[in-house]
């Protein structure tokens, strides 16, 4: 079994589900823009860009979708209303599908590197935790032996929180005192991965953003100590972003990639918020591709993001 075929389990009913809040609050709105007109017009266009925008899509892929559509309008002479669903769908689709960068592999694990170093980052709050517990669950139950290191030593309720995880993922943790050095963690979580044939470590770190010069020296050391054991980590600097707080998702993304090197993206909390748009528009506007989604509270909950699936159930209720 591959670690994406553990991904797929009750995807399609878990990721309906996960978005229906976000699906609910865009089509009301969406419902206002179409009542009493028959065609679709500049004036259907402005309330469909004001509707966007209020989803947290963002305004420069708003901006793109609404030209696609303008263009397809002029092309097409005459669109009804009727069909102002089916052809933003395809727009949107047609967006991400052109715009998606790079295909991601399993990050070390079809490349046979071992043990793949992950090393998770973001603010406090949003999610950190539980994603690198859901992580190591899916891995391990893909056959991987994994390890995670502790290395939020700033906070000893993310010690405890991420012992927790461990415990229900059933992988070993190191861990220090409050206080110690996170590199240090690092360090002793590498070491214990060589010697235990590890296949996958997962190290978690502070989440503070109010100081970016020392998160970044911070971030540059524990990747320094990486290096002394294991030349070639992190393999992955996987940011982890909250989508129940919409454009503030892409502040934090702007700040994280600024002070250190992520290649992946995670989005969670969909399940709980309105703002799910927000997935749509870190898509398509940002160098760094969205790897997992979270769309609920169990550890079972967390999925490899699917641009096309994602905007196919968005707008399932509708068909």
């Amino acid at each position: 079994m591959g670690v994406f075929d553990v991904f797929s389990r009750n995807k399609e009913e878990k990721l309906e589900k996960g978005l229906s809040k976000t699906r609910d609050n865009f089509f009301s709105r969406l419902s206002k823009v179409i009542v009493g007109k028959s065609k679709v017009d500049s004036g259907v266009l402005d309330d469909l860009e004001e509707v966007l925008i209020s989803s947290d899509v963002g305004v420069n892929t708003t901006v793109k979708i609404i030209e696609r559509i303008e263009e397809r309008v002029a092309r097409d002479k005459y669109v009804n209303t009727g069909e102002l669903n089916q052809i933003l769908k395809e727009e949107i689709i047609g967006l991400l599908v052109e715009n998606e960068k790079s295909s991601f592999t399993e990050v070390g694990l079809e490349n046979k590197i071992k043990p793949c170093v992950i090393m998770v980052v973001g603010v406090n709050g949003v999610g950190k935790t539980t994603t690198i517990g859901k992580l190591a669950y899916k891995f391990k139950t893909a056959g991987k032996q994994v390890v995670l290191g502790a290395a939020d030593t700033f906070r000893a309720a993310a010690v405890d929180q991420l012992a927790i995880w461990s415990e229900r993922a059933g992988v070993p943790l190191v861990k220090k005192e409050m206080g110690t050095d996170p590199a240090s963690v690092t360090y002793e979580t590498l070491d214990y991965a060589v010697k235990n044939n590890s296949d996958v470590v997962i190290i978690d770190t502070a989440g503070r953003l109010h100081n970016k010069v020392s998160l970044m020296n911070e971030l540059a050391k524990i990747k320094r100590v990486m290096k002394k054991v294991i030349p070639e980590a992190p393999h992955e600097i996987l940011l982890i972003l909250d989508g129940s707080t919409g454009q503030n998702g892409f502040e934090q993304a702007k700040q994280f990639t600024q002070v250190t090197e992520v290649n992946a993206l995670a989005i969670t909390k969909l399940d709980g918020t309105a703002k799910g748009g927000v997935v749509l528009g870190i898509s398509d506007q940002f160098n760094v591709p969205v790897k997992y989604i979270g769309v609920g509270e169990t550890i079972d909950d967390l999925q490899i993001f699917d641009r096309v699936a994602f905007v196919e159930k968005l707008f399932q209720k509708q068909q």
